[in-house]
């Protein structure tokens, strides 16, 4: 689309500015490594003139001034070595800190152990998030149960909140206001370790690891076959994988690189389903798929409902209507409606009649 050009001034606008901080950097290192030296050189200097001094005045003998030497050159050897390793050092740091803060929250009061399989009860009570740099909470005491053996599907334009719903009610989101019960208990004390495999999640954005079709649904875990198959037999894709050169030992490539969009989202799809979790959270799990994989899709909640499985299922199409029990309809952040799906699209309709009554012009008499 013709980005080329400001893609290429904006890249060198960055390179310019860090040669720039790259060649101060490089100067005060240079200057450190000289001021080092040059210490270490005058030290040998020193003691070399003083150990001349004492063996002129018969205090030493010259084979102690030349092994004084000697140790005081090996002493300061690691001070030129430190100074050389302290940039590397002060990187690894940084790198270190920043990694501990990205994925510390994730055990962050999480010490409880998850030991029992459980039902998959979902209560969300007074649910508030916020972000940096944002006075209006993304999401504002959000209110709706989910309960095992139901599909709830979440209604709501784009930037209604779906989605950081999606992450908070799986304990992802790094803060938030409320509680998230699972089973009536804190989803957030457990660790993610004994957690996650009683969870699954579809996000947005499908990321996959390089590795096979069967590592990717496995989780990057130990891949047990028989789950792997269950999972895309229940997904709707193992034909699709056995058309795969190695079936499901095919490689999907970087990130996925290998296969279309669609693709990528049923074998995300799969991994959400590997090993029967209790609660399944599916942000827009139709926003790539054809018919063919919608229909796998409706099939597969249908499958999971069967199962006794709670089911999240976040859309703005309307035809994953067909598979609710319940609907929660969100706007700006907010519940605006929630209750069973008949009664919710009935209060909706009812609204609609009323507000088409409202603006619909009077009608005047006849003259």
């Amino acid at each position: 689309m013709g980005m080329l050009a400001g893609l290429f001034a904006r890249w060198q606008k960055l390179q310019h500015k860090a040669l720039l901080q790259g060649g101060t950097a490089q100067q005060r290192l240079g200057a450190v490594t000289a001021v080092s030296k040059f210490a270490r050189y005058s030290q040998q200097s020193l003691n070399l003139g003083v150990g001349g001094w004492l063996v002129i005045v018969g205090e030493i003998s010259p084979g102690a001034m030349i092994a004084a030497n000697v140790l005081t050159t090996r002493a300061l050897a690691p001070i030129d070595l430190l100074v050389m390793s302290w940039p590397g050092f002060l990187s690894s740091k940084t790198a270190y800190e920043r990694l501990k803060e990205l994925m510390g929250f994730q055990h962050k009061g999480r010490e409880n152990t998850l030991t029992d399989v459980p039902l998959g009860q979902l209560k969300v009570e007074g649910l508030t998030v916020r972000v940096p740099g944002r006075d209006k909470p993304v999401l504002s005491k959000v209110d709706f149960v989910a309960l095992p053996g139901t599909v709830t599907v979440v209604l709501g334009p784009s930037g209604s909140g779906k989605s950081t719903l999606a992450r908070s009610m799986l304990g992802i989101w790094p803060e938030f206001e409320g509680r998230i019960l699972l089973d009536e208990q804190d989803i957030t004390q457990w660790t993610r370790e004994s957690l996650g495999p009683h969870l699954g999640y579809l996000p947005q954005d499908i990321e996959l690891f390089d590795g096979t079709i069967a590592e990717n649904i496995a989780r990057i875990g130990e891949v047990d076959s028989e789950k792997v198959i269950a999972a895309a037999q229940a997904a709707g894709l193992h034909q699709m994988i056995l058309r795969f050169p190695k079936g499901y030992d095919t490689r999907v490539g970087q990130a996925g690189s290998f296969l279309s969009g669609g693709q990528r989202q049923r074998i995300g799809l799969a991994r959400a389903l590997y090993g029967q979790p209790v609660l399944v959270v599916l942000d827009e799990p139709n926003a790539n798929l054809d018919d063919e994989g919608e229909n796998a899709l409706l099939n597969a909640v249908l499958l999971l409902k069967q199962q006794g499985k709670t089911v999240v299922l976040i859309s703005h199409r309307q035809g994953v209507l067909k598979v609710a029990d319940r609907l929660v309809i969100m706007q700006d952040g907010q519940v605006v409606a929630s209750g069973p799906r008949d009664g919710v699209l009935a209060a909706l309709q009812k609204q609609r009649d009323a507000a088409a009554g409202a603006s619909a012009p009077a009608v005047q008499p006849a003259t």
